[in-house]
């Protein structure tokens, strides 16, 4: 009967540096017990890390210091475990595509359901939770990309897809001036007509947040093709409205039909 050890060798071997407690009990035929005994033992020697119940990962010499390897290479596996779709997005998939000025300090996914972030080794994972009935709309593969590890492939949003999650969830992307510059480091990359289509998928005011930031980071092609988002919408929202009751006189941008009541600044 093989040994756990010699199950982890045969899985690396395979390029998969993981698995589940169900694939590791069908292949050795251990008791459950000394199943749990084996991964307890190799736990303790820093061989193995569990991010979520009965999934593991498998610590190869160089993953260690860390304290598990990179999110990329595992986020695939562990969200099929868990039953659950997803997509890379939001300062991950800004930085996938280019924006120089995002080294985020956290690997961020979109979900459509509540799932707890949580931290492994040095590593930080963020599930950011969309409306089911939005992420289905917006989670096509046409509107994915691929981010490609020597691990395999894990989903990442599009270029517009990246931006509308940015200027939806803008608190998890650095702010206003984080998804400004994210606007304008990507923004001439992103397809006009995919970002309007992309946008149905969107609350209003999101799309005219974002059509906004790239009309200010120069992106004319791009922002015009929000326009019409602009044009159907009944109220003016604040830019921030984290900051919609400040008492200082406020902007508006009546094409956008906003209150900017942020300063927005981007780096050249």
């Amino acid at each position: 009967m093989a040994s756990l050890d010699e199950y982890l060798d045969r899985q690396l071997a395979r390029g998969r540096a993981y698995f589940s407690r169900a694939d590791a009990l069908k292949a050795l035929a251990l008791a459950p017990e000394s199943l749990a005994a084996a991964i307890s033992r190799l736990v303790k020697k820093h061989r193995l890390a569990n991010p979520r119940h009965g999934f593991y990962l498998i610590l190869r010499p160089e993953d260690r210091a860390a304290g598990a390897p990179d999110p990329a290479r595992w986020i695939d596996p562990l969200m099929k475990h868990q039953g659950l779709d997803y997509r890379v997005s939001l300062l991950t998939a800004a930085a996938f595509h280019g924006s120089s000025h995002q080294a985020a300090m956290v690997f961020q996914a979109i979900v459509p359901r509540q799932l707890r972030s949580f931290e492994i080794g040095r590593h930080r994972l963020q599930f950011v939770f969309q409306a089911p009935r939005a992420f289905a709309q917006a989670n096509r593969p046409e509107w994915l990309a691929q981010m490609k590890t020597d691990a395999g492939f894990a989903r990442v949003a599009g270029v517009e897809l990246t931006l509308l999650d940015c200027a939806r969830y803008f608190h998890r992307a650095g702010g206003i001036n984080g998804v400004a510059q994210i606007a304008k480091d990507l923004g001439a990359k992103a397809g006009a007509r995919r970002l309007a289509a992309l946008a149905l998928a969107y609350e209003n005011s999101s799309v005219r947040r974002l059509g906004y930031l790239l009309e200010l980071a120069g992106h004319a092609r791009q922002a015009k093709a929000l326009e019409p988002f602009a044009s159907d919408a009944k109220s003016v929202k604040p830019l921030d409205p984290a900051v919609a009751s400040a008492p200082a006189p406020r902007e508006k941008s009546a094409k956008w039909k906003l209150l900017i009541n942020q300063p927005v600044e981007i780096d050249s």
